[in-house]
């Protein structure tokens, strides 16, 4: 993702747990029919929380990376889409996991799943709200921080295999706005070169 796309999403999802509605998604998306489904997977949830406690490379909960988006619409799990560069769609969930996640997909395939709240967090315990100093605390020699190719960003960005946790900056304040896990060839690409198409 770009700088001006965090910076919308993170502004998108900051509005949306401030709001109450169940049908929430940025103006130009478009409302898929049929009532959302329960989002809730696999993971556990703390007392108090009925959103997904644990991102991770493979995704969360029946947020995989790799799922279709075809199936997981006609499963009642995306609430609403809105296209992006080139085969890129972004979208919305459904359930009690509304305005935690958004996903990107690329040819019909879920590519990047991101949050801009905390939790969830990482397998390791890192979150949306930390320092970059607090990663490197979590992360060690696992991690590094780094900086786009125009050199006007710095993330956080942690490997593991193909894929990637990347920890971007926040808008307004110092440290982690926004928390993207999928493969660096489209999550790490985004934040160095910019939105692939």
């Amino acid at each position: 993702m770009n700088r001006p796309s965090i910076l919308l999403t993170t502004a998108a999802l900051a509005l949306s747990t401030l709001v109450a509605v169940t049908a929430a998604g940025p103006a130009a998306a478009t409302p898929l029919g049929g009532a959302p489904a329960s989002a809730r997977g696999p993971l556990a949830t703390a007392v108090g929380h009925s959103h997904p406690q644990v991102l991770s490379v493979g995704g969360a909960g029946v947020y995989r990376i790799g799922a279709s988006l075809a199936a997981l619409t006609a499963a009642g799990r995306i609430d609403w889409t809105a296209p992006g560069c080139g085969t890129v769609v972004h979208a919305g969930v459904t359930g009690s996991w509304a305005g935690v996640l958004l996903l990107a997909f690329r040819d019909g395939r879920l590519v990047e799943v991101g949050t801009a709240t905390a939790p969830p967090q990482s397998p390791a315990g890192a979150q949306v709200g930390m320092s970059f100093a607090e990663l490197e605390a979590i992360y060690g020699a696992r991690g590094s921080l780094i900086r786009n190719d125009a050199g006007n960003a710095e993330a956080y960005l942690v490997r593991v295999g193909s894929r990637v946790e990347l920890f971007t900056g926040h808008p307004i304040r110092p440290g982690v706005g926004y928390f993207q896990v999928g493969p660096a060839t489209f999550v790490e690409r985004n934040f160095r070169q910019g939105a692939a198409c």
